[in-house]
């Protein structure tokens, strides 16, 4: 058991210094302002937008009841995929938005073809007025069951914080 919790430690280090280099890669010796605070198991990690964007990207086109002129492109981080970095498989995700909003949202809604943690609308990066710059939202065009409010109430916008409970 301590062979396995060493190694998700190990795993979770390792994944974290690897979206460093790639974010130092990617954007140069400058500092970069976290947009997203990961806590899990009492240690906190802050992410910036290029570690965000270093991570498998994901999208789909939906439409959704905040946004008007049809179906938006969303692209961003697959739940699962975000969870999985994180060696997350079961429990809750506490998502809290800028204003300390918070949402509960089950890991089991984390799959394939699932939400994403949104940081493009239409290829373009979401201002917090277009309430950005994180979302999770879900395909609600994909899957008839996510039109329901059960769903609705779980796409927060201006994400800032995550919590895996």
């Amino acid at each position: 058991m301590s062979q396995l919790r060493g190694y998700e430690m190990f795993s979770k280090h390792l994944f974290a210094a690897a979206l460093s280099i790639a974010a130092f890669v990617a954007g140069g010796a400058q500092a970069e302002t976290a947009v997203l605070t990961v806590s899990h198991n009492g240690e906190q990690t802050a992410m910036t937008m290029d570690e965000l964007k270093a991570m498998p990207a994901t999208s789909f086109t939906t439409s959704t009841q905040w946004t008007e002129g049809g179906p938006v492109e969303f692209t961003g981080v697959s739940l699962a995929d975000f969870a999985a970095a994180f060696g997350v498989t079961e429990g809750t995700i506490s998502a809290t938005a800028i204003n300390d909003y918070t949402v509960k949202i089950p890991v089991s809604d984390a799959v394939e073809g699932g939400p994403i943690i949104a940081y493009a609308m239409n290829g373009n990066e979401m201002s917090r007025r277009d309430k950005g710059p994180l979302w999770v939202i879900y395909p609600f065009d994909d899957k008839p069951d996510y039109k329901a409010e059960t769903y609705y109430s779980r796409a927060i916008w201006q994400l800032d914080r995550v919590t895996f409970e």
